[in-house]
């Protein structure tokens, strides 16, 4: 049977969905149940603390049933995201982003080792263009639901939808011919895998961190201090996650491209862009900001699943691509107080402008690159 890695991408495009209405969602979410922003804040903060321990456990359980391990998580996530919708108070809210938060993360870690089966198996580069299905359903996501909510529907509606479409999305993993059972354990054992998988790690939480700061805080820096409309200010995170995917299906169209040549991109094209987003000026600076964003989507972007794809690569037993998904999943933790915190010391132009310095370690690993 001919492999297509459709039901990859429909499951990463399906999670993308998800999380792109979710961010159009909040406002409803938040006067649904009366709450402060402080108070819907720390609610929020239950999806990383689900997340991480869950993601640590499906990247030991799922290693040779990689494709049930990832329809089993994928079915969780859609019932877990048409079970938030019913919840009437914080504390409800609270105990289900805790559970959704732990179906996502075991859906990230299972998703990427099944790609990373599915490239070995079949000798086709995957990652890219799975993983260019995430912000591609974000884009699509976020003004749909806006438009839902104008035209009345309730978040309870909305999210039984999401839900649906997600479990619907399950359902194609089982045209998915994957293999079964244990798989080889690779060229690194032991420490040396473990610190392989803290430094690769590490190197894709550095991307993360500055994505997590775009997603959360870009239409807040156009509003605030570039004086840019509702509508103008809420292109910020589309024409991210628009460059976003345009550089994943340019390196997938570049199949010779070296390794050293993406850090080197990441780290110069990401650092320049984030500083030229965050540096700006006054109001007509709008479209430098834009620029901005757009400029470190675009050399961002490939840099993850290029890292995922070279730990499954180097690693069958997928051990390593478990580790790397875990430690770089901590970005999401760590962005939001740390911009918060140099926004309260140096005012949010100046923090975003600072995330620049995260770029340093990937040029240093386009150093030392071979």
């Amino acid at each position: 049977m001919k492999y297509r890695g459709f039901p990859l991408i429909l499951v990463c495009g399906a999670w993308g969905v998800f999380w792109g209405a979710w961010s159009a969602l909040l406002p409803a979410v938040k006067d649904q149940l009366g709450a402060s922003t402080a108070d819907l804040g720390a609610v929020l903060a239950a999806v990383p603390v689900g997340a991480i321990p869950a993601m640590a456990v499906t990247g030991r359980l799922a290693r040779g049933r990689e494709r049930d391990a990832l329809l089993l998580a994928c079915a969780a996530f859609g019932l877990s995201v048409a079970a938030v919708g019913w919840t009437s108070s914080l504390v409800a809210l609270g105990a289900g982003l805790l559970v959704l938060g732990a179906a996502s993360g075991a859906l990230d870690v299972a998703l990427n080792l099944a790609t990373g089966r599915a490239e070995r198996e079949t000798g086709r580069r995957l990652f890219q263009p799975v993983h260019a299905a995430f912000p591609l359903g974000v884009i699509l996501a976020a003004p749909a639901t806006g438009l839902a909510r104008q035209l009345g529907l309730g978040t309870t509606a909305v999210l039984a939808a999401l839900g649906a479409l997600v479990l619907a999305a399950s359902a194609s993993l089982l045209l998915l011919p994957l293999g079964r059972g244990a798989v080889g354990a690779g060229t690194s054992g032991g420490r040396r895998r473990w610190r392989a998988a803290a430094l690769l790690g590490g190197l894709t939480a550095c991307a993360l961190v500055i994505e997590n700061a775009v997603e959360q805080w870009s239409v807040l820096l156009l509003e605030d201090y570039r004086a840019a409309s509702a509508l103008a200010a809420s292109a910020a995170p589309a024409v991210y996650m628009g460059a976003l995917t345009v550089g994943r299906l340019a390196a997938q169209a570049l199949p010779r491209l070296p390794r050293r040549a993406l850090y080197l991109v990441a780290g110069l094209g990401g650092g320049a862009g984030i500083a030229l987003a965050g540096w700006g000026g006054p109001t007509e600076s709008v479209p430098v900001s834009l620029a901005g964003f757009a400029l470190t989507g675009l050399a961002l972007g490939p840099l993850v699943p290029a890292i995922l794809s070279r730990a499954a690569a180097d690693d069958p037993s997928g051990a390593l691509v478990s580790g790397v998904s875990v430690v770089s999943y901590t970005a999401f933790v760590i962005s939001p107080p740390l911009v918060a915190g140099l926004a309260a010391w140096l005012g949010l132009p100046a923090a975003l402008s600072a995330l620049a310095l995260l770029a340093l370690p990937l040029l240093a690993r386009a150093a030392v690159a071979r």
